[in-house]
């Protein structure tokens, strides 16, 4: 029966690529009168079979190839040129090639598949086959193929094989690839000092999108000079544009009053208190004071969009217009601008010191030390904070109908009116800092602001 199998093997590896060594499985019968099958390796004989083998043996990879020729191995094939297909193992005979691994079915021998391996990946995988010793070789055409052996020294063996025939049949390819480009283009060059210089220009082959310097291995295609040209045009055009203090003067822009500096917004409208917060704080004392929410519950985010782009704008403002009679959009932007300031309407400095004052017992000297801080504010911050101040002081005088509390207003003006500096502390900690500041200032503003400030 092996006789016949190897005579088969060798009439088909006649014609297609042939092997070495092949799995035979013999059956030996036991005194218990069971039989169980083993696996040996029989290695075929000097022939004209086995110099057909080493007339094969190609390549870089020919000596690696020699050592796992012919073994039986489970196989897998998982995808078809990218596509999946349902897993079956299937015990196949493997040869391998310098740069072509070949399966032949077990027992007919007949050819399955051929892997070429240039470009191919070989890579040990666990996640997908409850199998050990299990490695995949993936092929530049999308196939993949699970290669399995129960004993992990033979499997190293085929994937260290395999591995090296990939990279030596890659190297391969691209050192032909190379050396045909470089052969034509050897063969497309005249022959130096031949012909006339009308000659040259038929005979060389210079593509129209392409500039060639000679005695320069350099070439400068069109979409570079195209591009060199585009940005020297940008730099000349960045290098004349006019300043932005120029298109301002010019009224091409206009100066924006949203993220614009307090003390600067001021001086242009020649103020003490930015226009729009003052017109903001007349309408909610108008026809807000009463509403439930008041400066919690947040407005349509694209009214108050668009309300800010006509303030930016500097055209004229009405907040009395029926666009604008939802009170909640109102206070959106009035928030909304406190929070743009480049720097809060409580400068930096201000909120360690304030958290010092916090910490004082005595409340007389709390509210002194205050008073201190509020009075050193910049001009233009101090009549800022006094108006929003009176004003929040009449929205808690409604507190029963708008159900807004001093300590409501705390948790929404706190983080908006100050914050501290990146080094400063916990950020948890101090939002209730925040918080509990413009409660404090909220409850003792009365006092703070009954008399002007020396």
């Amino acid at each position: 029966m092996a006789s016949k199998r190897i005579s088969n093997m060798q009439n088909k590896l006649g014609q297609d690529p042939p092997v070495t060594s092949v799995q035979l499985r013999t059956k030996t019968s036991q005194s218990c009168g069971e039989r169980l099958t083993q696996s040996r390796s029989m290695v075929l004989q000097e022939s004209d079979f086995t110099h057909k083998l080493q007339n094969l043996s190609v390549g870089g990879a020919s000596a690696a190839a020699a050592k796992v020729r012919g073994e039986v191995l489970n196989v897998a094939k998982i995808k078809h040129h990218g596509q999946k297909q349902k897993k079956v193992w299937t015990g196949m005979c493997l040869v391998l090639d310098s740069d072509q691994l070949y399966f032949y079915t077990e027992p007919s021998l007949e050819q399955s598949d051929v892997v070429q391996l240039s470009g191919a990946v070989v890579q040990w995988v666990k996640d997908k086959s409850s199998r050990e010793n299990v490695f995949q070789v993936t092929t530049r055409t999308g196939s993949e193929f699970l290669l399995q052996l129960d004993t992990r020294p033979t499997a190293s063996k085929w994937f260290h094989a395999i591995e090296d025939a990939v990279q030596s049949s890659t190297r391969s390819n691209l050192h032909l690839r190379r050396s045909n480009s470089s052969e034509n283009l050897h063969r497309h060059r005249p022959p130096t000092g031949q012909g006339t210089t009308a000659n040259t220009k038929k005979t060389t082959p210079v593509h129209r999108r392409s500039i060639i310097f000679r005695g320069s291995k350099l070439k400068h295609t069109s979409s570079d000079l195209d591009k060199t040209g585009v940005k020297n045009k940008l730099k000349k055009f960045l290098s004349r544009r006019p300043s932005m203090k120029t298109l301002q003067e010019k009224g091409l822009i206009k100066d924006r009053v949203y993220g614009c500096d307090l003390f600067t917004l001021c001086q242009r409208e020649g103020t003490c208190v930015p226009s729009f917060v003052q017109q903001c704080v007349n309408a909610i004392d108008k026809r807000g004071l009463e509403v439930h929410g008041i400066y919690r519950v947040s407005g349509n985010l694209a009214t108050i969009q668009k309300l800010r782009f006509i303030v930016d704008q500097e055209e004229k403002l009405d907040l009395d217009q029926p666009q604008w009679s939802e009170i909640h959009v109102v206070t959106g932007a009035l928030k909304m601008f406190f929070r743009e300031l480049p720097e809060p309407l409580f400068p930096l400095h201000f909120f360690q010191s304030v958290v010092d004052v916090l910490n004082i017992k005595d409340a007389k000297e709390k509210v002194q030390r205050l008073k201190k801080l509020i009075d050193d504010l910049p001009r233009v911050n101090y009549e800022t904070v006094k108006l929003l101040f009176l004003h929040l002081n009449r929205v808690l005088k409604f507190s029963r109908q708008n159900l807004m509390s001093t300590q409501s207003l705390g948790i929404v003006f706190g983080p908006t009116l100050m914050w501290a500096g990146l080094e400063a502390g916990n950020m948890a900690v101090n939002m209730v800092y925040q918080s509990q500041i413009v409660e404090l200032v909220l409850i003792q503003s009365p006092g703070i602001f009954s008399l002007d400030r020396k």
